[in-house]
């Protein structure tokens, strides 16, 4: 753990970003007292729900039908 200034913080903040990114803990005191700690982000992992969107979206019969001519010409910028 390592203790830095306020002054030292806002100079070298990009390398203590860093630094506590790659695990380390980084103290940042105001005349020498504790004020805050700068500490890598816990991962957060999502729960995946299968299906959760089941009778939520539906799809065209005809989906993959070719696009009339005019919307191809509209995307060709015809």
């Amino acid at each position: 753990m390592r203790t830095v200034n306020i002054h030292e913080a806002k100079t070298q903040f990009s390398r203590l970003v860093d630094a506590a990114a790659s695990g380390e803990e980084i103290i940042i005191a105001k005349a020498g007292i504790p004020a805050a700690r700068l500490v890598p982000m816990a991962e957060v992992k999502v729960a995946r729900r299968f299906g959760g969107l089941k009778g939520k979206v539906r799809i065209a019969e005809d989906f993959d039908a070719p696009l009339p001519d005019d919307v191809i010409a509209a995307f060709e910028g015809r």
